[in-house]
């Protein structure tokens, strides 16, 4: 075979599905800024007290022996705090995880259905294991179209449904009727995902709602209000016999010994949780309302630890925070956010600059 000039020889990745080479990997470049504001990150690390219980617990473990196999004592203690029958939790590095093998358990050849914008793993995963990916509009108001999405469930699974409560990219909180609406209409032929990675942040609590019926998962994080990003802990909460089946697809030994060490003192002390998540939510609101009478510029109402910046030119904008140190993320390539930028909320000091420099340059665009 004679390879083109200035074309790519794909001879070597024959063996390679063309689901996967025709996905693009996953949009993000990191960058160094002094004020990250561009993952929806907890602006506070886990705290110092913490930090040491949690590395004297590891001391104590045997770092030549392999974890448990499921992380099991981690599902006990998460079982605990949740309320929840520890045979239906299932423990992965990162909830992400849990998005790829949920989609290779119930959408590999079948559907998967979501919103249009969304978060971008959900397709991704879709359309690298060849799933028939079908994406509704939200409305203008960023709220579930519940007739379409009724319509689309109507047309039959089986396939992977997933609904994020608060939505990212965009904040947005459907009213427990519309979702209920669509949760309902789903049936048994779906299973049913109710992304709940924000939920510290809305006040909202989808969980009880899995125990009506059994293809119905509440997915959650660590990496958000816990403040452990860093170190990739995510989990669901489903029946027994749904959790089983997912559980077949997670691998041996998969949470490592660190992780499940510092993720059990966490939820040994989870009222740091609660009283930071307040202070998040009272500084988003505060955000919003000094950022609330704009000409140029428009803060859009959230839900979550983030919120949307809506610009004249993203690009522009974007460039003139980071020149202030201040790195957000560019969503204005999306459906329906033409000029949106993602901001995470930070903390006082850093939401201070953020609110001096977006009204800076909200002033520099009236002046011309």
């Amino acid at each position: 075979m004679t390879s083109v000039p200035g074309t790519p020889d794909l001879a070597p990745l024959a063996g390679v599905r063309d689901e996967v080479r025709d996905t693009p990997a996953y949009p993000f470049t990191p960058i160094d800024a002094p004020f990250k504001l561009d993952q929806n990150e907890s602006p506070l690390d886990f705290p110092p007290h913490l930090r040491k219980l949690a590395v004297e617990r590891l001391l104590e473990r045997d770092w030549n022996r392999y974890p448990d196999l499921h992380a099991e004592t981690l599902k006990a203690k998460i079982g605990a705090y949740e309320g929840w029958d520890l045979a239906g939790v299932v423990v992965t590095p990162g909830s992400n995880v849990i998005i790829k093998l949920l989609m290779e358990m119930g959408g590999i050849g079948r559907r998967m259905l979501s919103v249009s914008p969304n978060f971008s793993v959900y397709e991704l995963e879709a359309q690298m294991l060849g799933a028939n990916l079908t994406r509704v509009p939200l409305r203008p108001d960023f709220g579930l179209d519940v007739p379409a999405l009724q319509a689309e469930l109507r047309r039959g699974g089986p396939g992977v449904l997933f609904l994020p409560q608060p939505h990212a990219p965009t904040g947005h909180l459907d009213t427990p009727a519309d979702l209920r609406a669509v949760v309902d209409a789903a049936g048994d032929g779906w299973i049913v995902v109710i992304d709940e990675a924000y939920h510290q942040y809305s006040g909202s609590d989808y969980k009880s709602w899995v125990l009506e019926r059994g293809n119905r998962l509440s997915l959650r994080t660590f990496s958000k209000a816990w403040g452990l990003a860093g170190l990739r802990l995510g989990y669901a909460l489903a029946q027994p016999p749904l959790a089983e089946n997912l559980q077949k697809l997670v691998s041996a030994f998969n949470v490592n010994t660190l992780t499940q060490a510092v993720a059990e003192v966490a939820l040994e002390h989870p009222e740091y949780v609660t009283a930071r998540a307040e202070e998040t939510v009272w500084e988003r609101e505060r955000v919003l309302r000094e950022l609330g009478a704009m000409q140029h510029l428009q803060a859009l109402p959230s839900r979550a630890n983030f919120f949307l910046l809506r610009t004249p030119d993203a690009d522009r904008a974007y460039r003139f925070l980071l020149d202030r140190g201040l790195l957000v993320r560019r969503q204005d390539k999306q459906p329906m956010l033409e000029g949106c930028l993602r901001v995470s909320v930070g903390t006082r000091a850093q939401n201070d600059l953020l609110v001096t420099a977006v009204l800076d340059l909200d002033a520099e665009l009236t002046n011309g």
